[in-house]
């Protein structure tokens, strides 16, 4: 480890040290994990952990959350919710993710005051403020703290870290919420994510393991995957597996992004402009 990520290290110990008793936003994923482990290993007791179970968590991010949780006996609680209940949220405009943050972070800021627990901690990174997240303006909102990126923790020192730290996680591909699949503008339903659900556990079986399966207006599927693994797709056998295969699930078309796999590709579509205001956060 570099003196500079040890110097990170000890910034994170202190500030969870500073907080005394906080809530993890927990997902499964690699930056909420590490920081979940950190505010175990320094706090105990004093580290709860919520995650929020809803029909936009992939099955997937579920089952890491639960095998966490049983290996490493930390205290945690599970808050079910459903955003779909939010018309705002079913008619997916471009400030989404703000919408579903607001839900999500507000039943888990209710939930920890109950249990006498005012700081609330996402796992946000010093990454995650250049890209469009609108969701960051939430949890600026709400008054949630993000612990690692103010300790100047990229993506590249918590994978650094979770390996350090055994954490299976580790190498875990990026994870997002279903609906941000979903094309801006097209209805979200409980039926389109479970045929996206299904349709992503579908490759995932075939062994493709950095992926997403956009839906697009039309009933139709646009797959991505890792750009190194998109020779598996040179095969025609292949391609009639998988067409006949999405058809079952549900869809009408399904098509190959030739590019690949890229962090939310969704937003190549949108005014550079809204960009702009959804990445507008204030630091404190």
């Amino acid at each position: 480890m570099t003196p500079e990520l040890a110097g990170k290290l000890e910034t994170l110990k202190k500030l969870f040290h500073h907080y005394q008793k906080i809530a993890i936003a927990f997902s499964g994923g690699v930056d909420s994990t590490l920081l979940l482990k950190i505010a175990h290993d320094e706090l105990g007791d004093g580290a709860l952990a919520i995650t929020i179970q809803s029909p936009t968590v992939t099955e997937d991010d579920l089952k890491d959350v639960h095998s966490f949780y049983k290996e490493s006996g930390v205290n945690y609680v599970i808050v079910k919710l459903n955003q779909l209940n939010s018309a705002s949220f079913r008619h997916n405009s471009a400030d989404r993710c703000y919408i579903c943050k607001t839900i999500e972070f507000t039943s888990m800021a209710n939930e920890a005051r109950k249990r006498g627990i005012h700081w609330i901690a996402a796992g946000i990174n010093a990454d995650d403020v250049h890209d469009y997240r609108p969701g960051l303006r939430a949890l600026d909102e709400i008054g949630i703290v993000s612990p690692l990126k103010d300790a100047g923790m990229t993506k590249e020192d918590i994978r650094y870290l979770s390996k350090f730290y055994h954490l299976k996680t580790w190498d875990k591909p990026a994870s997002s919420c279903l609906a941000s699949r979903v094309q801006y503008g097209e209805k979200i339903t409980k039926e389109k994510l479970k045929k996206i659900s299904a349709a992503e556990q579908y490759l995932k079986s075939l062994h493709f393991r950095k992926l997403r399966v956009r839906y697009h207006q039309g009933n139709i599927a646009r797959i991505e995957v890792a750009p190194e693994e998109r020779h598996l797709f040179f095969d025609t056998d292949v391609l009639d597996i998988i067409a006949d295969q999405f058809k079952k699930i549900g869809f009408s078309y399904t098509t190959l992004d030739l590019r690949g796999y890229r962090s939310g590709s969704m937003n190549e579509t949108l005014d550079p402009r809204t960009k702009i205001q959804g990445t507008q956060v204030n630091h404190v």
